[in-house]
């Protein structure tokens, strides 16, 4: 792996490349990484480098997010096959059609959507900022998609919004139970729960904390508490024992596992930077109408 390693990082200064890592990644991506994140702050981040390559280890809707941010940027994904299962369950036909039944009324997106759906979006959100994007439009009802669950955790936290949320959901998210929760909590009763909001509703009720990615790695490290039960996808929970090894962390239950974000590996990664293959492209018009979206969060979100 050393070897593997070097040669990464020495093809990686020849190419003037920069390699972005998701939470979900393989712990040992981090190894080549320069930087670590959720999706939309490593599409920021790239942007502003001086980088002419981007190699984005994480799935296609991500890369598609970088190629809009850096539009003058060669984008690779190193696992083309990695997409999102959430992103996948709506088009952009069954994005007209899901507006068609539901008219004038504006539409936020979750960033785990594709570019064409984007573009046809009033606001991006992410996990962490959804709640202020959505409070943000001064209306009494919108839009939300593809996750009905976090959606429907936004709706709960506004409380005078009425959120219509496209039937989306994340699959590794949906198989943490509320019987997981109360197992874990019998099994580790000093621990606090930290749950994303993509998972259930019912899940999301039984946790001490509910955020995003990285909002859960903060609280982790921010929080006094020595022991807790993380209710999100493994590379979260390997990233914190790595950086973290005086306090405890505990997987839910031990196969909260994403296949796609777990495709990449640092095999993928030479031979992407070598061959300079796999690369994003995201059609002009598209990607116009889709920066819109996004640049409207960012404005919100400042």
């Amino acid at each position: 792996m050393k070897k593997l390693v070097e040669s990464i990082n020495k093809l990686k200064k020849e190419k003037k490349a920069v390699i972005l890592a998701h939470c979900y990644q393989p712990v040992e991506i981090d190894l080549v990484a320069d930087y670590v994140g959720d999706s939309l702050y490593l599409s920021q981040v790239a942007s502003k480098t001086d980088a002419e390559i981007i190699v984005f280890a994480g799935v296609y809707f991500m890369a598609q997010t970088a190629k809009i941010l850096s539009p003058d940027k060669k984008v690779l994904l190193p696992q083309i096959e990695a997409g999102c299962r959430m992103a996948d369950m709506i088009d952009y036909n069954q994005l007209i059609e899901f507006k068609s039944k539901n008219p004038n009324i504006p539409v936020v997106c979750y960033v785990n959507s594709t570019a064409e759906v984007k573009s046809e979006c009033d606001m991006c959100c992410t996990s962490s900022n959804a709640v202020k994007v959505v409070k943000s439009m001064g209306v009494d009802k919108i839009l939300f998609l593809p996750d009905t669950y976090l959606g429907k955790w936004v709706e709960k936290q506004l409380g005078n919004v009425e959120v219509i949320t496209y039937p989306g959901f994340c699959p590794t998210h949906l198989q943490i139970r509320p019987d997981d929760i109360k197992k874990a909590r019998e099994e580790h009763p000093n621990a606090l729960v930290l749950a994303h909001p993509e998972c259930h509703m019912s899940v999301v009720e039984l946790a001490d904390y509910v955020g995003s990615t990285t909002g859960i790695m903060n609280f982790a490290k921010n929080s006094d508490n020595k022991s807790f039960i993380i209710a999100t996808e493994q590379g979260v929970v390997d990233r914190l024992k790595r950086d973290y090894p005086n306090k405890e962390f505990i997987p839910v239950k031990n196969n909260i596992v994403c296949p796609n974000m777990k495709m990449t590996s640092l095999e993928d990664i030479l031979y992407v930077l070598e061959e300079e293959n796999n690369e994003i492209f995201v059609k002009e018009d598209v990607a116009q109408k889709a920066v819109k979206c996004i640049d409207r969060m960012l404005e919100v979100s400042k």
